[in-house]
């Protein structure tokens, strides 16, 4: 990576509908693990970014998710 300050990928914002949700990085690579957690109660939001470590956020929980492409109702 040529500028350590560059946007290295999209943006999602997740707000939790309910208390306890979980936001989960997984890392990118030969092998995909988990590299870090995050809990939410209900009304917070979280801004997370998709960056050279991070190729998935997995979300537990009744969450919204804010996209580019749209959003999404997890825990339905």
């Amino acid at each position: 990576m040529d500028n350590p300050h560059e946007v290295l990928g999209e943006y999602v914002v997740v707000k939790a509908l309910e208390n306890g949700v979980t936001l989960i990085g997984l890392t990118r690579g030969k092998d995909t693990k988990f590299h870090h957690t995050e809990k939410l109660d209900k009304g917070e939001v979280m801004i997370a970014q998709f960056t050279e470590h991070t190729s998935a956020i997995k979300i537990r929980g009744k969450a919204k998710i804010y996209t580019k492409h749209g959003v999404v109702e997890a825990g339905e």
